[in-house]
């Protein structure tokens, strides 16, 4: 097997690979490293490298497997952690040259639970500053590029865990999404992306009060994405958002013929890419073929819903970034600055307005979840904004009309996070004329996560697998 087919070796199959004893961690590991050395200058999705250090518990894991001692169920993969959660005693950044030195002086929860499963992080993946944008570039560390269509971004926030992902240099990795941000990338970069359900996963406070934050997972496939996932979700002691008792998904599921899918479009207020819709329809079609009816259903959203949703993101998420304007306001980025000041000026009667609007929005969907087992929409509107792309001060355009918002007016993402108890998968739908792959989400009721899972497996079997011939991966 060739180092690049090592890379995109899908985690599922690395782990048994392990434990047959026909692929070493140590194997693994190395075409890994090997692979992010020559990658790393062009795609730039790594802040920070523990490569030697990764390679000793690769040698720690082997001697494991080769025992036959009882191993995690991440034993040995490399495994790329978001560079905004906490590992003791390594830097985290959050992409900002605030926190260019800082050093870490306890684990994040998920972090923790990844590490006592054998996982190994080799690397930290870029990110935004402070996680803020749905594009990857930061002053400390540069652009982070889509490794389908270098020119464009891999989207944001979780963006340097995506572009990885897409090159093959981490099995699987974390994510989080306050507005979109394992969605987005997800979808601008051919993957699987999975926002859980509130409390499902723990999260560092204070951002685990906050109902539209989530952490979960980044995979090549499904049964990738349910294996991370399972071990970053349950209760924690330190966490009081944290669901009990613990769900763990199972990682086959029955077919989802006679199945009622709801699908729209637009969401009622948006307007998406015509290679979007196209891609949309292909994947709808992939559902008919597996036996589910598809019928389109009109939510009553409009463009309020969002602007209640940036009223909150502004109202809790600005509102903590502005805290570091006085006295490091000519340290923050361009977008990051912006967002503060608009966290100064938010009022909490318009925190008050977004939490109606979330109730009035449910007041529709979940009578549909009712009646239908799940709901697909695109995940972003447009394949994916350019690499330099700035919030603060560019615009964008969709069918030719430049739209209001150009923070995540074009991300189908953040009206799922007012719906937070919704879980959501996005999945690829298929690629743009630019080469930059496309999204759909799958929206389950509340809490039931398995629904989902299940329909993505669905799709991804009879779709497959994106990763597993090199005719099918980003020519790099």
């Amino acid at each position: 097997m060739s180092d690049t087919d090592l890379c995109y070796l899908p985690a599922a199959e690395a782990l048994r690979l392990f434990r047959k004893r026909k692929l070493s961690p140590v194997e693994l590991m190395a075409a890994t490293i090997r692979r992010a050395e020559a990658i790393q200058p062009t795609v730039n999705c790594f802040t920070f490298t523990h490569f030697d250090e990764a390679m000793d518990l690769a040698r720690k894991a082997e001697a494991k497997y080769a025992r036959g001692r009882k191993t995690g169920a991440l034993e040995g993969l490399p495994i790329g952690i978001k560079d905004e959660s906490y590992i003791a005693g390594k830097p985290t950044s959050n992409g900002s040259l605030i926190f260019k030195d800082y050093i870490a002086s306890h684990t994040s929860p998920m972090n923790a639970r990844i590490l006592k499963e054998g996982g190994i992080v080799h690397a930290r993946t870029a990110t935004p500053e402070f996680s803020c944008a749905g594009y990857t570039w930061s002053r400390l560390w540069g652009i982070t590029r889509n490794p389908w269509n270098l020119e464009k971004t891999p989207g944001g926030s979780s963006g340097g865990t995506a572009a990885s992902l897409a090159s093959g240099t981490s099995a699987i990795a974390t994510g989080s999404d306050i507005g979109g941000s394992i969605r987005i990338p997800a979808s601008n970069c051919g993957l699987v992306g999975y926002k859980p359900p509130y409390g499902r996963n723990p999260d560092d406070p204070p951002f685990n009060l906050d109902f539209y934050c989530h952490t979960g997972p980044l995979a090549r496939t499904v049964e990738d994405a349910i294996i991370l996932q399972n071990v970053m979700s349950g209760p924690h002691p330190l966490d009081i958002s944290t669901l009990r008792p613990k769900l763990t998904l199972p990682t086959s599921y029955r077919p989802i013929k006679g199945w009622k899918i709801a699908f729209s479009m637009d969401l009622g207020f948006f307007n998406v890419d015509r290679e979007v819709q196209k891609n949309t329809l292909a994947a709808l079609e992939v559902f008919r073929a597996l036996g589910a009816e598809v019928h389109e259903v009109k939510l009553g959203w409009t463009e309020a819903s969002l602007e209640a949703s940036m009223d909150y993101l502004d109202h809790l998420f600005g509102a903590s970034v502005s805290r570091l304007l006085k006295e490091h306001g000519s340290k923050l980025t361009t977008y990051a600055r912006a967002f503060a000041r608009k966290g100064q000026k938010s009022k909490a009667v318009d925190f008050v307005h977004a939490l109606d609007m979330a109730n009035r929005m449910y007041a529709t969907l979940g009578p549909i979840l009712e009646d239908y087992n799940v709901l697909v929409c695109p995940t972003t509107a447009i394949p994916a904004l350019p690499a330099d792309f700035d919030q603060s001060k560019d615009q964008v355009k969709i069918n030719g009309r430049t739209i209001k918002n150009p923070f995540l007016g074009w991300a189908m993402t953040t009206p799922f996070n007012a719906m937070s108890r919704c879980p959501v998968i996005s999945m690829p739908s298929g690629r743009a004329g630019n080469g930059v792959p496309t999204g759909i989400q799958i929206v389950g009721r509340t809490y039931c996560d398995a629904d989902v899972f299940r329909a993505a497996m669905a799709f991804e079997t009879a779709q497959g697998q994106w990763y597993g011939a090199a005719r099918s991966r980003p020519k790099l």
